[in-house]
């Protein structure tokens, strides 16, 4: 892995160009390069360039070498320029097959691009044709990468499918690009966006035009026919050649937590082992100070079951702060999850950097394939819940990772997020991956068949935290330093909001929720954006009392845009966008949080808006436990009514009034009974909110009309309601 950046139409570009690189200089130790308009200059270190900062450059390209195949320092010129980061594994096949005489894989892919190009155009080289020819090459293309090709006065930046090797981009000030978020936030870039990797951005120099190419992403559709037994014997082929090919011609590492994933990892490794020069030793992290973590154990008795070489990194409590110091700002975030999974991972990679490792392996991407989360146990369409987790992962996991190894000058290679294999995976039918009693059916499958102990191979998960015990020690560091959450804990080590974000907000109990578990992992509240539908039976937003939203808005302080739809179906997703795009407009949000819990109609056309708009989208609640999610509102203090119900079981008595426990226990005999859905999903009743953990003041209802459809519809109509002081 390397670090890339550019800096165009900017007065002090090499100055920096300069900065991005040495904020990012342990992911490149190798060399240093940057590219002028006219000049190419390069060196082992920024010293070496003898260049001088202040020097006036509107236009530069910067690069960091971390060389695994063929030493050759970057930029790259031939007609065009090209910085990379990119791993890719098939480049002297494709030298081959098209005639390219290549150093390495970077040179391949500029010479591939301008060969491509030469082929087709005659004359003027356009925008959109090079687009599409670089979207044509890296179809071919088989690894990862995050690269900027320089052509004429246009900068195409792309990054691969999955986003496992990084790339942020701002235009708020001309145009940036670098690896790390951290390195154009330092050099005071706003607005800056991770590029979505299902786009090649193109940006015209002068002008500052953006234009941006769509690219396919994978599908889960049509799917594999044959037996389990059958696929699993394609899939199993299509793993070992994720793995082969990724495999250094020298010692690597393997991140190891003696579950199924990294140990059908391992395993495969250890089989391929008998071929010279396969040298490997597995990693694990643990605390110390607490009986030995669950991944510790797994791993000592899986690596001695499997005759595996294993390294514990084993650390005490005042280390992990030391540790977290480093990690949080690393990670650019204080979610406690995340934290907790980089700080496994962090310490695993100290212990493998102590030996000179410089490629290790992980078991990434298998839980969000092959359905293993306890979320998916609850999923109504398994495949299309897999494939919205790949198309998300670049946000949740892939930045995090590939930091907190190149930190430690590590470069990560993740074998179940191979395309091909992605690719495979998706189309795997539901029942071969998931049941009532078990998940990762056919992966578990797999690693019984290449001799992965039973133990392991019908192992629960637990997450990385969880089984290194750092969570737990987070914890105990949050309580020792006298703060009420761990969040509160984290914040001292980077005290921005990890986003801004704002929230889709109907009044419900739903999008408030959401909007507290956001807030709770210190992400900043900017805007709530409500959608007022004409349609009472609007597909996609909540209607009664949505005029409330306003006074909802102000007891927790926050602006509120408001936009109106006629709640026509689909169309009415365009006024959505209206109203998201103001928001960003005049709050600088840069992703929205719903409250969806199962609807994959509204969840999906949610997240295209955003990917059409460079937003993220949070859906914190998906997939969570309906019964647990009833009582948690009540546990952290909302209150709510029914503003209107519709299935059997219930009556005009329960809306108007603020739910209890006893109410929650009565719906959850329902659902055992007649299959009501006691988060009211399904539609059987929508709620109002009346007081939350983030409200100021809290709404009082003074006078309502209660409207009885027939014995089991009823709504309420609140016609005087105000705030008051909280006591």
């Amino acid at each position: 892995m390397c670090s890339i950046t550019g800096f165009f139409d900017n007065d002090n570009a090499i100055g920096y160009t300069l900065d991005a690189l040495e904020i990012t200089k342990n992911r490149g130790l190798d060399g240093i390069g940057i590219r002028t308009r006219n000049d190419i200059c390069l060196g082992k270190n920024v010293e070496s360039l003898n260049i001088e900062s202040d020097v006036q450059e509107m236009n530069v390209l910067g690069h960091r070498l971390h060389s695994m195949v063929n030493f050759v320092l970057q930029p790259i010129a031939y007609k065009g320029t090209i910085v990379a980061n990119c791993e890719i594994y098939n480049w002297k096949e494709l030298g081959i097959k098209y005639g390219i005489e290549a150093q390495n894989d970077t040179d391949l892919l500029i010479q591939l691009i301008e060969k491509q190009l030469a082929d087709k155009v005659t004359d003027t080289v356009s925008i959109n044709d090079t687009l599409r020819t670089i979207d044509e090459v890296l179809l071919e293309v088989i690894g990862v990468y995050a690269f900027a090709y320089w052509l004429d006065d246009t900068v195409y930046i792309a990054r691969d499918i999955v986003g496992i090797k990084p790339l942020w981009y701002s235009s708020s000030t001309g145009f940036a690009f670098a690896s790390e978020k951290k390195a154009l936030a330092k050099n005071g870039y706003t607005d800056i966006k991770e590029l979505n990797p299902r786009e090649i951005l193109a940006y015209r120099i002068g002008d500052g035009s953006i234009e941006k190419f769509n690219r396919e992403f994978f599908s889960i559709t049509p799917e594999h026919e044959g037996s389990i037994s059958e696929v699993e014997a394609k899939m199993h082929e299509l793993l070992e050649d994720a793995v082969s090919i990724r495999m250094p011609e020298e010692k690597f590492g393997i991140l190891f937590s003696g579950g199924l994933d990294s140990t059908i990892i391992a395993h495969m490794c250890k089989l391929m082992g008998k071929r010279p020069g396969i040298d490997f030793t597995c990693y694990t992290a643990g605390l110390s100070e607490v009986q030995l973590p669950p991944d510790v154990e797994y791993a000592k008795r899986m690596a001695e079951e499997l005759g595996l070489d294993l390294k514990i990194k084993s650390i005490g409590l005042e280390e992990v702060e030391t540790y977290l110091k480093d990690v949080v700002p690393l990670v650019e975030d204080s979610n406690v999850p995340k934290v907790g999974v980089a700080l496994t991972m962090y310490a695993a990679c100290v212990a493998a950097k102590e030996d000179g490792i410089r490629v290790m392996f992980s078991g990434s991407g298998a839980d969000e394939i092959f359905a293993g989360y306890d979320r998916h146990k609850r999923s109504t369409d398994i495949s299309r819940d897999c494939y919205a987790d790949v198309l998300k992962i670049y946000e949740k996991n892939t930045y995090r990772d590939d930091v907190v190894s190149m930190n430690n000058n590590i470069e990560l290679r993740v074998p179940y997020l191979d395309k091909r294999f992605v690719d495979f995976c998706l189309k795997i039918p539901p029942e071969y991956k998931i049941s009532e009693e078990q998940n990762k059916l056919i992966l578990r499958m797999l690693g019984e068949k290449i001799g992965i102990p039973e133990e392991v191979s019908q192992r629960r998960k637990q997450a990385a935290q969880y089984g290194s015990r750092f969570d737990k020690a987070i914890g105990k560091l949050a309580k020792k330093a006298g703060c009420k959450t761990k969040t509160e804990y984290l914040k001292q080590f980077y005290d921005q909001p990890n986003l801004k974000l704002g929230v889709l907000f109907s009044s419900g109990k739903d999008s408030n929720y959401a909007m507290h578990v956001m807030q709770q992992q210190n992400y900043s509240i900017e805007c709530l954006i409500t959608i007022k539908s004409q349609n009472l039976d609007s597909y996609m937003f909540h209607t009664p009392n949505i005029d409330l939203a306003r006074l909802q808005a102000e007891a927790m302080e926050l602006p509120l845009i408001e936009e109106l739809t006629k709640g026509e179906k689909e169309k009415e997703l365009d006024d959505m966008k209206n109203a998201i795009i103001r928001a960003k407009d005049e709050f600088g949000i840069e992703g929205v949080i719903t409250g969806a819990l199962y609807s994959n109609y509204q969840r999906e056309r949610i997240e295209r808006v955003c990917d059409e708009l460079g937003l993220k989208a949070f859906s914190p609640l998906w997939h969570i436990d309906q019964e647990k999610e009833m009582y948690q509102l009540l546990d952290l203090g909302f209150e709510f009514i029914f503003s209107s119900v519709a299935a059997y079981g219930l009556n005009k008595d329960w809306v108007g009034r603020i739910i209890s426990e006893k109410d929650i226990e009565k719906l959850v005999k329902l659902n055992e009974k007649i299959g009501l859905n006691v988060a009211g999903e399904g539609g059987e009743f929508e709620s109002f909110v009346t007081d939350g953990p983030m409200y100021h003041k809290k709404i009082e209802i003074r006078e309502m009309e209660v409207i009885e459809r027939d014995e089991y519809t009823a709504k309420v109509v609140i016609t005087n309601a105000v705030l008051v002081d909280k006591e």
